[in-house]
């Protein structure tokens, strides 16, 4: 299976077999072209941002966040937009978007069992893994997503969100646009964090530098590292994980290749009524 770029609309859509009351798409630098989202002043962000913690115009932000909302027939306040940490910890998508918070609830995944509200996690190198069941006529249906960056993968994210639904094992996942190992060089301490975890996570990890007077230094596939933890929680259907954020310039955001002034972009994925 392939995901799709849609060059007009400028989303990334999910190849997976998700039931088809299930929504799901990522967000990329050219999505959603309005006069809006080409007002971004501050060089770097480009035209659709979606962060407002990345020191970009808060009002153009707010508009991408519209035009996001607009395409999906929902309510901006029907998006789970959450503050992430690189933490493990899972709300519900509806508790985030219900909050009286100024800021988002802390989270790095969300889970939602009812039609018209988008979990939403954004990314500009770390892995957005989105999920959706594949229930029996009297099962509820249920999606998540969750944010991987290398802290969240070593500490549990993946399986913390597989918890919360009853039958892992008839769950699959789609893997999003991420930084390869190619461009993803960590030291010692990421590869030991892996490995003492899981042995089979060694397979992650090609060995770049190895010298009695400098560190070693190691290059991470975080797509791997994912499939891996994915299948032993019992999940067998594990879909994407085929680009770059880093080399796909074009379309994605990388914060490690553009610094601080780099943008974010949004996995989403909801029920549909």
């Amino acid at each position: 299976m392939t995901d799709q770029l849609d060059h007009e609309t400028g989303l990334l859509i999910p190849d997976w077999p998700a039931p088809d009351n299930v929504r799901a798409l990522c967000t990329t630098r050219l999505s959603l072209q309005t006069s809006a989202s080409v007002a971004t002043t501050l060089s770097g962000y480009e035209a659709f941002n979606l962060a407002l913690h990345v020191g970009d115009d808060a009002d153009t932000v707010t508009r991408n966040r519209k035009s996001l909302a607009d395409y999906l027939s929902l309510p901006d306040m029907r998006i789970a937009w959450l503050e992430q940490v690189h933490g493990t910890h899972v709300v519900s998508a509806k508790t985030a978007c219900q909050s009286t918070s100024l800021k988002p609830l802390q989270a790095d995944a969300s889970i939602c069992r009812e039609a018209g509200i988008a979990c939403a996690i954004m990314t500009a190198d770390c892995l957005p893994v989105l999920f959706c069941n594949l229930p029996d006529a009297n099962e509820t249906p249920q999606v998540a997503a969750a944010h991987a960056g290398w802290r969240g993968l070593a500490s549990g994210i993946l399986s913390q969100t597989l918890a919360q639904f009853p039958k892992p094992a008839k769950v699959i996942a789609w893997l999003g646009p991420a930084i390869s190992q190619s461009h993803f060089e960590v030291g010692e301490d990421v590869y030991s964090a892996f490995v003492q975890k899981n042995p089979n996570n060694a397979h992650a990890f090609i060995q770049t530098r190895k010298s009695n007077s400098f560190p070693a230094k190691w290059k991470a596939c975080l797509y791997t590292l994912a499939r891996i933890e994915l299948e032993q929680a019992g999940i067998k259907q594990v879909y994407g994980g085929s680009w770059c954020t880093f080399e796909q310039e074009q379309w994605f955001y990388s914060y490690r290749r553009d610094g601080a002034v780099s943008g974010r972009m949004a996995s989403l994925i909801m029920l549909t009524p």
